[in-house]
Parts: C-alpha cells; structure tokens; sequence
C-alpha cells in the first residue's frame, strides 16, 4: 500500500528525572516502552532527540550564585568589570548576574538597543526614527535613555529589564552604572576589564576588545570551565546555556553529550537490530512573530547528535517541479516524473534552480528545532522526542 503519512513526530512521557538518575537507560527504556504501547516498529535512520535539561538534571549540572561570583574575582580581581551585551531574560541571565555582581566592586551595564542579541526589545526599533537617535553610533547613558524613551516593559514578561538588572546588582551592595551602545569599544571608556555576555557574536566582541586595549576580556564561555569549590561547570560553554533552577543556583549546559548519544545508539541497535539516530537538542532557531524574538539562547542547537545527523539536506522543490519543468502532466504521470526526478537528484547541481528556497540549513539545527517546538518548555512532560521518516522522500 502507498505511505499516506510523511514526518511523524512523537513526544515520549518519561519519568520526572532527578540527579544522580541513568539517563541513558530512562530514554532506552522510554523508547523500547514507547514502541510497544502505540504499537509502531522502530525503524533504521528514526531519530530520538532528548532535551538538554534532563541531561544536565541527570549530571547535577548545577552551579550556585557564589561559584560564579569566586570565579569572576578569580578571573578579574575585582574591581569595576563591564558586563556588556547580556540578553534580556529572567531565566538565561538573572541569576548569572547576581553572581557576577558578586565578584565585582562595580558594574557597568553596557546593552545592546534597541534590541537584545535574539530580539528582546528595550524599545520599538519605530521610536529610533522618531528620536533622530542612531543606535550604531549614538551612545546613551541611563538617563538620556530614559528622557528619550521613557520606561518600557517586556512585551511578554511585563519587565522593565534595565530597572530589573540595576536592582539586582545594587542587591549585591555593589553600584551599577548603565549605558546603551552596539559598539563593543564603548566599553573601554569606562575600564579595561570586561566580561562579554553574548552569545553567538562572542568571539567577535572579545576580538574588538583585545585588539583596542582591554586588558581583561572573558565570555560567559569562560565562566565556570571547571569545578568552582565542587560546583557543576561546562568546559566548552561555560555559564552559556545556562537557565535559572532556582534564586540562586543554575543549570549548566550538560557535559558529555556525545558519549551519551553513541552509547544509547549503540545500546538500541544490539536489543532492537536497528540503526537510530541520537541527538542532545537546547534551543530550537526559529523567530516568535510577535515578540519578534530568536529562540536560539543556546550556544547551540545541539551538543552532541551520532554521525548521521552531520550535514545539510539535499532536498528539491516540489511546487516548483509541478509549476515548471512538468507543468503539462496530471496525475499519475506527474507523480512518476517527480518521484523519478527525486530518485535521481544527486546527479543535480547542488545550486539548481529546483532546490533553491528548500533551507539548506544544517539537520541538527532542523530537527532541534521540531524537538524543540514538540517537546515545548511547560508541563507537557515530553522531554523525549522519537522522530519517524524524517528522511523519507515522497519517492519513497
């Protein structure tokens, strides 16, 4: 019989999973319970994705507010360390702060407007214009900011961040000082000592920096790379990827992520016969329409996925192919000369007109993203995704 259904996408209820608890046998056991209970076969090339957070969880990935605030006096000395271009969140970056204000004398608060780096907006982009203020040049402190534009509130949150973020470091008995600039050099008329807090453009900033005088220049990245007093820590990504598991501790980005990934292939291949794929996915790189905001506040989509979910697809248009080079067939002879086309597309230009508009992004950074959109944030309880036909043409 001819396959009706493509892509199927399946959220997998697991336990509620704690510290110290095998993941690895949690997903291989969910997985195996799974097949049984809907009654579908595990298949080579199917994919599981589990969600960074109960890797982490499983690890005890955990670091309180004073680890970070031993290792950025560790790493600066104290003094006045500027703290630029952190994103707008309650869950990414708010309690990194309070430790962080913690290891320092003083904080000044360089942001980024009139948006954040994955489009929290301070302001309306519209009020720039209105104002005659150039936010790559003009740079602006609190109260010219405040003149200009008044006191805005998250659209989603319903906080006024610059308010929120200055509380929080005056909480640690510390001043702060804050200024509105996108040019990463700002920073260095008020110390030379500067923690960069973005995410994705993080190594361009600490470059800009090292080459116009700074004299200390960490990322969040180099944040907690090792154990602080027997702390958790992330050795490539540091405080990145972190999110707030309670007022004064956070959940790192998980460790050993690949060897995790291989083993539970390994394992479902010798109980199953089967070749599944495997991925670790954060942070799905899709846009919210409305808050105008980029999900991505991970590092990356993936920390760790097997080696069949390396590359880019390899896909054709079919809109294209029924309006264009078969737009004389019908029916059952139209669906022959395009499943022929498909079953013969690698012999095709990479940069043929048919494949053009087919989002030649990466597969981890595809499928992370449906991991991510089913598996959601709240209280679906679906940290599991099991993935069938992704790789399923409509040849097939």
């Amino acid at each position: 019989m001819e396959k009706i259904v493509g892509v199927i996408a399946r959220g997998l209820r697991a336990p509620i999973i704690k510290e110290g608890d095998n993941i690895r046998d949690i997903v291989i056991e969910t997985v195996l319970k799974a097949s049984q209970a809907e009654g579908f076969k595990i298949q080579d090339r199917d994919i599981i994705g589990i969600t960074e957070s109960v890797v982490a969880r499983a690890q005890g990935n955990y670091a309180d507010i004073n680890a970070i605030a031993e290792d950025v006096r560790n790493k600066f000395g104290g003094g006045t360390i500027g703290v630029i271009f952190p994103i707008l969140s309650r869950n990414r970056f708010a309690i990194c702060l309070k430790g962080i204000a913690r290891g320092a004398d003083k904080i000044v608060l360089m942001l980024n407007y009139p948006s954040d780096e994955v489009g929290n907006h301070l302001i309306d982009i519209d009020l720039l214009d209105e104002k005659g203020i150039n936010p790559y040049t003009d740079v602006l402190t609190e109260e010219q900011f405040r003149n200009c534009f008044g006191y805005h509130k998250h659209t989603f949150t319903g906080v006024d961040y610059i308010e929120y973020y200055k509380s929080i470091v005056n909480e640690a008995g510390i001043p702060c000082e804050i200024i509105f600039s996108n040019n990463p050099k700002t920073i260095l008329r008020y110390t030379e000592n500067v923690l960069a807090c973005d995410i994705h453009t993080r190594n361009r900033t600490k470059r800009i920096l090292k080459e116009n005088g700074a004299k200390k220049v960490f990322g969040l990245d180099d944040i907690l790379t090792s154990p602080v007093n027997g702390s958790g820590y992330n050795e490539k990504y540091g405080l990145l990827g972190s999110n707030k598991a309670s007022e004064t501790v956070v959940k790192l980005f998980p460790r050993n992520c690949q060897e995790l990934v291989e083993s539970i292939q390994k394992e479902l291949k010798e109980k199953t016969g089967k070749t599944v794929e495997v991925m670790v996915y954060g942070d799905g790189a899709f846009k919210d329409p409305v808050g105008k905001i980029w999900e991505l506040a991970d590092p990356v989509v993936s920390p760790g996925y097997t080696k069949g979910l390396e590359g880019t697809p390899h896909e054709v248009k079919l809109k294209y192919l029924a309006d264009n080079e078969f737009s004389g067939l019908k029916g059952d002879e139209l669906k022959k000369a395009i499943t022929d086309y498909i079953r013969n597309k690698h012999s095709k230009p990479a940069d043929d007109m048919v494949s053009q508009g087919t989002t030649p992004r990466r597969l981890t950074d595809l499928i992370g993203s449906l991991c991510d959109l089913t598996s959601g944030s709240g209280d679906k309880g679906t940290p599991i995704i099991y993935i069938q036909n992704y790789f399923n043409s409509y040849a097939e």
